[in-house]
């Protein structure tokens, strides 16, 4: 997924609130949000457009629950790479974006270069994820694996002030 350009324009406070709605059900029909919001159906219909446009909505997604689709094996991984150079963290962004077993990325600050969230239906397939990502990847210096023993919370609603 691109990284989206920030908007053209702030954001008022009928953008807020429409986001607020959409981003608990992005299937909630325009005309409710209208009237949730106190504007014309078409108003908030150039509105949504705008911010997906803007980039300010990055996707309508699903967000699915790893289990049910038997993706039992959840990780959260600290990765640290032989240098910060902007080439070899440049190549790893690649990688680890690239990757479908790769949920989430972070490249972080305090000692680590990313965290990132990788996802797989059983342990030898982590395994195997490991191993193509970290373990033969010559700009890992190394890795550790937090392994998740159940969901506590999990998506990706942003409390919007």
């Amino acid at each position: 997924m691109p990284i989206p350009t920030p908007p053209a324009r702030s954001l008022d406070p009928f953008d807020r609130a429409i986001l607020r709605i959409i981003q608990r059900d992005n299937r909630t029909p325009q005309r409710t949000i209208a009237e949730a919001v106190n504007l014309s159906t078409a108003a908030v219909q150039r509105r949504i457009a705008a911010m997906e446009r803007q980039g300010v909505i990055a996707a309508n997604a699903a967000i699915v629950d790893p289990d049910a689709v038997g993706l039992g094996v959840t990780s959260i991984v600290e990765v640290n790479l032989v240098d910060e150079k902007a080439a070899t963290v440049d190549r790893a962004k690649t990688l680890f974006r690239n990757d479908p077993d790769v949920q989430q990325c972070y490249y972080v600050t305090g000692g680590r270069s990313f965290i990132m969230i990788i996802v797989a239906p059983d342990m030898r397939s982590y395994e195997a994820t490991t191993r193509r990502l970290f373990a033969e990847n010559e700009a890992v210096a190394s890795y550790h694996s937090y392994l998740a023993l159940s969901r506590v919370k999990a998506g990706m609603e942003l409390v919007i002030p």
